[in-house]
């Protein structure tokens, strides 16, 4: 029987054997130098072109670990903790320079569906995480919503990313390596703006112009919800670790990831007015932290990187952007570059361009 279609019983004993295999292969030194190594790179002092840690061993499996389909996890803590901690247990087989880390891997509609939206679940032959539809009515939809208030936050979608948060860090208390070295980062919250473009749709972009009063209330709403969604999960698992926050498997100053998205579809001048006080308001709330952001950048990239507490900026991808304009708002301004594409720092430095060791490459 294979661990997909095992019994609880048998699904649990094949949790246990692997979670004792990753505990056995955690080598302590090495997880702390590639620890401080991060701290180098996240306080701006590594002195090499760019920042690319490796463990100084690889540690393979002595167990096979299934692969788990991403919707066979999504109604099942055991394979939702196989699945994630998998991804540790590769980690340690290919001896790259991530910090081993798990979330709550429930995909990028946790926040909408506080708001009315519809849970959509992926097709499983495209073993992808779910997704949402918008709230129904259009604009008669999100005005419903505001009147409704601020929403309850015992919607059981959010509550079962919170117990397996809870899942996780009880496998942390059981296992001390584990519990030292393996870190629960917080789930997908996504940013105001991508809320709310995923509870109202596409249609959403002409009422930047035609009802702005209205947008802003919604993401003045939304904003308040997140950091309530956070403050509860900073309950279940720290957000930072001695100012260093895990995401991705990465580290960042701060303690916050915040996606932006929905803004390469925006002037820089409605990025200033409908993004940049909502992000700032969340990372006020959480000391700082780190945003990532999908397609083009350039064009609004002076405005995010100048932030309070805009630490670090992961984008997708760098061939579609005038990189020089990224590296002097970003580098320039201390504000790390992380998980870019290798081949955009190469071209850089090929180029003569000074990446002053704040750019990580995986």
């Amino acid at each position: 029987m294979s661990a997909v279609t095992a019994a609880p019983a048998a699904l649990q004993a094949t949790l246990d054997v692997c979670l004792e295999d990753l505990e056995n292969r955690i080598d302590e030194p090495t997880e702390d130098q590639l620890r401080s190594e991060w701290r180098t790179f996240c306080d701006l002092k590594w002195t090499e072109p760019v920042f690319a840690p490796a463990r100084r061993r690889k540690a393979p499996p002595s167990v096979e670990w299934p692969s788990l389909r991403v919707n066979e996890t999504l109604d099942d803590f055991d394979r939702m903790a196989l699945q994630q901690l998998k991804g540790c247990s590769d980690t340690l087989d290919r001896g790259s320079g991530n910090p081993l880390t798990v979330r709550s891997n429930y995909g990028t509609p946790i926040m909408a569906l506080l708001f009315g939206a519809e849970l959509f679940v992926m097709p499983d032959d495209l073993n992808t995480l779910p997704g949402n539809r918008p709230v129904p009515g259009g604009i008669d939809g999100i005005r419903r919503m505001l009147d409704r208030g601020a929403p309850s936050l015992d919607h059981p979608y959010l509550q079962k990313v919170y117990e397996m948060g809870r899942r996780f860090m009880s496998i942390k208390a059981r296992y001390p390596k584990i519990g030292r070295h393996v870190h629960v980062y917080h789930p997908d919250l996504q940013g105001p703006m991508d809320i709310l473009e995923m509870v109202w749709g596409s249609e959403m972009f002409p009422y930047l112009y035609e009802e702005p009063g209205l947008v802003h209330d919604a993401l003045k709403l939304i904003a308040e919800t997140y950091i309530r969604v956070l403050r509860g999960w900073a309950q279940i698992a720290p957000l930072s670790i001695d100012g260093l926050a895990p995401h991705w498997g990465l580290w960042h100053k701060g303690a916050v990831m915040l996606r932006d998205d929905s803004a390469m579809n925006l002037s820089p001048a409605m990025f200033d007015e409908f993004i940049r006080p909502y992000d700032q308001r969340i990372l006020d709330e959480f000391g700082g932290g780190a945003i990532h952001a999908c397609g083009r950048v350039d064009h609004y990239i002076a405005s995010l990187a100048s932030m309070r507490g805009m630490n670090g900026f992961n984008m997708s991808q760098p061939h579609l952007n005038d990189m020089e304009k990224v590296y002097t708002n970003t580098v320039d301004r201390g504000v790390v570059l992380l998980a870019l594409d290798r081949r955009a720092a190469d071209a850089a430095l090929g180029a003569g361009r000074n990446l002053r060791g704040r750019v990580q490459c995986a």
